[in-house]
């Protein structure tokens, strides 16, 4: 691990065009749970991934309801960006591409024009027929006073959170951003994904392809280790402020 770790280093520090896509497990030091690990969402709960599920959400009001009242309770209201978060700030990525929905790093000070948030933000609603946003705390507020599946103050639709669900297409003017930024990086630094959801994880396979380095750093193996030049594993706090310089 050492040796792997040296070589995880020597490769970030020479990188001149760093692009790191970023998973669930580098916000759960945050308190802030992934959906597959051993503490996780989906493992704790199996019924709460039909919440990420589109044709369940639209398909259901129940769905919907519940939905709802976990939103008013998410961690990620009150989350602080832990250490893993602060050494991805101090390596001043070109791009972070990121599959979470926490704004984590843009409150770390990650400069939030560089932060592509390739699965949504839980900050927002949207509507799924007439894509009204709207700040999501505004649209809490009417489920705080009664109103257990609000619709569309527009045009009555459903509404949800502006997050990509199981079932929906990603943005993809954001896809083809991501692409072409991996494309063009020296190094992709793959932080606490587990490399299991599509398209996003077809990425590291971008970075090959296009003769970038491959650094990944997460708890447990991926589909896509093979393809590193090196695999770092252990706690993202530990193990990504180990690769980033500290600030004097």
């Amino acid at each position: 691990m050492t040796s792997t770790l040296s070589t995880a280093r020597s490769l970030v520090a020479g990188a001149g065009r760093i692009v790191a896509l970023t998973g669930a497990g580098i916000s759960t030091d945050s308190g802030i749970p992934d959906f597959r690990g051993p503490q996780g969402l989906w493992t704790r709960d199996p019924g709460a991934e039909k919440m990420s599920n589109l044709k369940a959400y639209q398909g259901s009001r129940e769905v919907r309801e519940r939905t709802w009242q976990a939103r008013l309770v998410h961690p990620g209201w009150d989350a602080a960006p832990n250490a893993a978060h602060y050494a991805l700030e101090r390596l001043s990525p070109t791009w972070i591409v990121t599959q979470n929905i926490d704004r984590l790093h843009q409150k770390a000070g990650s400069p939030p024009e560089r932060v592509l948030e390739l699965h949504g933000t839980m900050f927002e609603s949207v509507c799924l027929s007439c894509d009204d946003h709207r700040d999501m705390r505004s649209t809490l507020e009417r489920v705080r006073a009664g109103d257990a599946d609000p619709p569309c103050l527009v045009c009555g639709g459903i509404l949800k959170s502006a997050t990509v669900s199981f079932g929906q297409h990603l943005d993809q003017n954001l896809l083809r951003a991501a692409r072409a930024a991996v494309s063009d990086s020296d190094l992709l630094l793959v932080a606490g994904s587990s490399l299991s959801v599509q398209p996003a994880a077809s990425l590291v396979s971008v970075a090959s392809r296009a003769g970038a380095a491959v650094v990944i750093c997460n708890g447990s193996e991926t589909p896509y280790d093979s393809m590193a030049t090196a695999v770092v594993r252990g706690p993202l706090a530990d193990t990504l402020p180990a690769l980033a310089p500290s600030r004097i």
